[in-house]
């Protein structure tokens, strides 16, 4: 019984002497260095530190990782450069690419309104307002055939005239315009149509588009005509931000030089038409997507593209009855006769 408590004296004996060594070794390491060792204690919350570290250092590349995969998703390097912000001079320089582009693929654009005169060309760009080139065009033969001059059309009862161009829609208030411009035309203009816009802006129903059209297609003089489809594609384009028309105007005549106001007008317009549509534009069938940065807004499977194409490029019919001798297309159809009353 009296031999078990020495043996924890033992033990207690042994851990004084195990402590008094290693302070008699700390002395030594403080004599020879001038500093004393370092804690476990130090050694313990460091340890950790830089064990958080080493985990937090994959943490940052993980951004890195997400971007690549991105990158990897996304639409061809053409788009993503598109989306980088463009110089003056690179859009410019892009925009008349476009241009070029257009004049290949449209070398036969043109107004898509018959007419033989510039009174014709007058009455069917006021009754092309919320309809369209072919309406007017299977509408305005009865018509000419009629009032082929501004005295005929100025003479006219409105009950007629409104008949005759009924199927233009808002055939009261073209009506209006038109009988009030026909004789603006007999009074102020000799029956002659001028040949300036500050003079064509002031005839009834007429503004700066229908005055550009006029002056553009009947008078040689440069204009640039902003109607739906222009304005869709110069913003598509990259060209404008503004959705008022004379701004856009004003915006697209700063980059091109004037002798191509008419034409762009044209090749623009042709091309909103058949490829680049307000709704699912035709992006896969498209010969100036890689210039464009709205590529991808519409459908990019060539063969789903193919067949949003229209008019010649689709293989159906343009909106003119007569349409110039260069164009690939087939005529328009005449409208079809009234069904009498049985």
């Amino acid at each position: 019984m009296n031999a078990t408590p020495e043996k924890p004296a033992a033990a207690k004996k042994a851990v004084t002497k195990k402590a008094a060594a290693k302070k008699a070794v700390a002395k030594k390491v403080t004599a020879a260095t001038g500093q004393a060792p370092a804690k476990k204690t130090a050694a313990r919350k460091t340890a950790p530190a830089d064990k958080a570290t080493a985990t937090k250092t994959p943490a940052k590349k993980a951004p890195a990782k997400k971007t690549a995969k991105t990158a990897a998703g996304q639409a061809p390097a053409e788009k993503a450069a598109a989306r980088k912000p463009e110089s003056r001079v690179a859009m410019v320089r892009r925009a008349r690419r476009i241009n070029r582009e257009l004049a290949e693929l449209y070398p036969y654009a043109h107004p898509e309104l018959d007419f033989t005169n510039p009174f014709e060309l007058l009455v069917a760009t006021v009754l092309s307002a919320q309809t369209t080139d072919l309406r007017v065009n299977q509408t305005t033969p009865r018509l000419f055939a009629v009032c082929p001059t501004p005295e005929d059309m100025a003479a006219m009862p409105p009950e007629k005239l409104e008949e005759l161009i009924r199927p233009t829609g808002f055939f009261r208030a073209k009506t209006k315009s038109l009988i009030g411009l026909s004789a603006a035309l007999r009074d102020r203009f000799g029956g002659e149509v001028p040949g300036r816009l500050e003079d064509l802006v002031t005839l009834p129903g007429v503004g700066r588009k229908t005055a550009n059209v006029v002056l553009g297609n009947a008078f040689g003089v440069p204009g640039i005509t902003v109607d739906t489809h222009f304005g869709r594609l110069a913003r598509r384009f990259g060209w404008t931000t503004a959705e008022d028309a004379e701004k856009v105007e004003a915006d697209v005549a700063e980059i091109f030089p004037k002798s191509e106001w008419t034409m762009l007008s044209h090749r623009v317009v042709f091309h909103g038409r058949r490829v680049c549509h307000s709704r699912k534009p035709a992006c896969g069938a498209c010969a100036i997507a890689p210039l464009c940065p709205a590529y991808g807004e519409g459908e990019t499977d060539p063969e789903k593209a193919k067949k949003l194409l229209k008019y010649e490029l689709g293989g159906q019919p343009g909106q003119r009855l007569k349409p110039p001798a260069d164009y690939p297309g087939q005529p328009a159809p005449p409208m079809a006769p009234p069904v009498a009353a049985s």
